[in-house]
């Protein structure tokens, strides 16, 4: 089993105040927790082919590697799974909460665009490297 924290699923329901051993919204919430996945993926985050969880085994680490995209996401991905599942009562607070989910996608997307080029680069050094030879 996981680590709390590491799941995917438990650490979403700690943040919707769910008890993890409380497995009553669990279809719902993965659900969710899936869609928003496509949402990531479309902003460039996470793995070109897609991810999804099917349990409180898959981790965060899987989705993604990078420590500043990960905690970013999980963020974003708690925010949209709450508005859905457990949206505010106050409109205040709703306003709050979609601002700030606006932020975190642009900032996911361009530390994505980031990561790309960094690695493009790299790469790019490592094939003029080799014809060099």
């Amino acid at each position: 089993m996981t680590h709390d924290t590491d799941s995917i699923l438990i650490s979403i329901k700690k943040l919707l105040n769910i008890e993890d051993v409380d497995t009553a919204f669990d279809a719902d919430i993965m659900m969710l927790i899936n869609s928003e996945f496509v949402t990531l993926q479309q902003l460039g985050v996470g793995p070109a082919s897609g991810f999804s969880i099917h349990g409180p085994e898959d981790t965060w680490v899987e989705y993604v590697d990078d420590p500043l995209l990960r905690e970013t996401a999980r963020t974003y991905i708690y925010l949209r799974v709450r508005m859905i599942f457990d949206p505010p009562a106050s409109s205040v607070v709703s306003d709050a909460i979609n601002a700030r989910m606006s932020e975190l996608e642009w900032r996911l997307q361009h530390q994505a665009e980031y990561d790309r080029m960094q690695e493009d680069h790299i790469v790019t050094q490592n094939k003029s490297k080799y014809t060099e030879e």
